[in-house]
């Protein structure tokens, strides 16, 4: 896989091969009943995706492991050399069904707003996000070199990486909550009472509570279950794409691991930049637990 520059889509860097596809990816046409799962790259973007799948399939493990995740809830705007793009997989998919983003809010095709899909939005602490993102970059080759840690955490902090700023999209997605049948979701809050979370999504995707199916599902979508599951943690991709032994694709799964890749420096600069870059939101994040 070479490893190509990052390409501008309407001032967002996107990967080479996705924004090849965009233009294609913008025509789109969601299913009134489609779920939309958005989140910004490295923000537990597989464990919701999961989370929502075992919802779907009542808890049957069995079912569950039939496809790998990125075959159960296609990645919209997916696209590598040799395989189906992510809307060219969706199109032979039954619909409605749960589709996977990492758009902004700009990019995202139009029909998801018009037929007023139900979305969810799965959020995390920057720092966290930035760290997880650079040990991304390391494994999954189809992104440019990263660079050191320094030189990489400047681009996050500029919104020079795929998917562009952190910021933006955090704060445009919370905004769009205003005016769109979405559930928002916090990373943290997910690791502090993953039931409690479960339970909401179960509440939002208007499925009966029960309390034995929401402990299983917590079980079987924990760090520790899915991270050996060959189905979820990203192991069935060639080497060729994403190197585990560089870094595995489920690497810590945990609240505040940055505290052990920030100097004192970088962290006292990221927190004035961050301050200037969120002042005016309502959004709060926990950087720890």
């Amino acid at each position: 896989m070479e490893r190509l520059p990052l390409k501008s889509v309407k001032g967002v860097p996107m990967l080479k091969y996705f924004a090849d596809i965009m233009e294609e990816v913008d025509k789109f046409q969601a299913h009134p009943d489609d779920l939309l799962i958005s989140t910004y790259p490295k923000s537990g973007t597989t464990w919701i995706c999961e989370v929502v799948d075992m919802i779907y399939k009542e808890g049957n493990v069995e079912a569950c492991r039939e496809k790998p995740i990125y075959l159960r809830v296609p990645f919209l705007e997916r696209s590598f050399p040799g395989s189906d793009a992510g809307f060219k997989l969706l199109q032979k998919t039954p619909r409605p069904c749960v589709i996977k983003t990492h758009l902004p809010v700009q990019l995202l095709p139009k029909s998801f707003w018009e037929k007023n899909c139900k979305m969810i939005y799965l959020a995390r602490n920057a720092k966290d996000v930035a760290v997880s993102y650079y040990f991304f970059y390391q494994m999954a080759k189809v992104h440019p070199e990263p660079g050191t840690w320094n030189e990489f955490l400047e681009k996050f902090m500029a919104g020079d990486v795929a998917f562009g700023s952190w910021y933006d999209h955090v704060k445009d997605w919370w905004d769009k909550r205003e005016e769109q049948r979405m559930l928002y979701l916090f990373y943290e809050d997910m690791k502090e009472d993953p039931q409690q979370e479960i339970q909401k999504v179960m509440e939002f995707l208007e499925r009966p509570i029960d309390e034995q199916l929401v402990e299983k599902i917590t079980h079987y979508t924990s760090f520790k279950e899915m991270r050996q599951n060959h189905m979820t943690n990203y192991t069935c991709l060639p080497s060729t794409f994403m190197d585990h032994s560089i870094s595995p694709f489920m690497r810590k799964g945990v609240a505040g691991d940055w505290k052990n890749h920030f100097t004192v420096a970088q962290n006292e600069f990221f927190d004035a930049d961050y301050k200037r870059q969120m002042v005016g939101s309502t959004l709060q994040f926990w950087m720890e637990m």
